[in-house]
């Protein structure tokens, strides 16, 4: 028997909604460092070295406070407010990165994660060459140094999140995208509806691409996923219209091109699932983001 192709689990979510980062931060943070929500990013930071205490004021689904004494990774995938309390003599080393996700926390990778990745930088294989080439990129101020930092930056949250897709109980990663991939027969389907979202994806056909029985291929991918395959699907397809909406697309050019028949079961579709008309929904957006 052939073996199976091996599948490309990120390239079909991060082609369409891709996440940007920018060089925050580089050097000693000395005193108390405060991020806050109300900003609206989200952010990688990187201990290369020294003490820290971190602390996040009034929420409740993260550690109210933190200790890191060795070097590791901090990763806030929405915006959720924290501080850094560093020793004014022994600052710690950082290098830090804002992110901006395409649809915000609307986006589908940052709904899938938790509010906060804390992990030991020796935890994630392969990383070391990255990180030595953020540090010679951050250490030193050089033509296009920061362009190259923002792209070093995306590297390495890319191979953060490939981490997680192999270790999701290790990441706490709730039931979603993310443990699904993790899943090789969920995995298939996942990544053939998000690379062809308009096809018709009757639970046969997805079954049969996951090579299950339509009703073991139902149970497995809702254990994993904590959603129907129906829903999932009309999910991503939805996801993609809004972001597309904010593009300039009209709901005639999605219909056909999401797998609805007509633009007015695409409508239907958008206003069961957001609560609001496609009209509405890009009103109160675009508002938003000009805000």
């Amino acid at each position: 028997m052939a073996a199976t192709a091996p599948i490309d689990r990120l390239s079909g979510i991060l082609d369409r909604f891709r996440v940007q980062a920018q060089l925050h931060h580089t050097g000693a943070m000395c005193g108390v460092q405060h991020f806050d929500a109300g900003e609206g990013h989200g952010y990688l930071h990187v201990l290369r070295r020294g003490r820290l205490k971190v602390s996040h004021p009034g929420a409740r689904d993260v550690p109210r406070s933190m200790q890191l004494e060795a070097p590791a990774l901090l990763f806030y995938p929405r915006p959720l407010t924290h501080r850094f309390h560093n020793p004014p003599v022994e600052g710690s080393d950082f290098t830090c990165a804002r992110l901006e996700f395409d649809g915000g926390e609307a986006n589908p990778l940052a709904r899938a994660l938790p509010p906060l990745i804390a992990l030991p930088l020796s935890r994630i294989e392969g990383l070391a060459l990255s990180l030595e080439l953020l540090f010679a990129e951050t250490d030193r101020v050089r033509c296009g140094h920061r362009l190259l930092a923002d792209r070093i930056f995306e590297v390495v949250l890319i191979q953060l999140l490939r981490w997680l897709l192999d270790h999701p109980e290790e990441g706490q990663v709730r039931a979603g995208f993310i443990t699904g991939m993790a899943d090789p027969r969920v995995a298939r389907v996942l990544a053939a509806v998000h690379d062809a979202p308009g096809e018709a994806w009757t639970l046969s056909r997805m079954s049969h691409c996951a090579g299950m029985s339509r009703t073991a291929f139902a149970t497995t991918f809702r254990e994993r996923v904590g959603q129907t395959p129906a829903d999932y699907l009309g999910d991503w397809r939805i996801s993609l219209a809004q972001r597309q909406l904010l593009e300039g697309k009209s709901i005639k050019q999605l219909a056909a091109a999401l797998g609805y028949a007509n633009p007015s079961a695409l409508s239907r579709a958008f206003t069961a699932r957001v609560g609001q008309s496609p009209r509405e929904w890009l009103r109160r957006a675009s508002g938003a983001s000009v805000a």
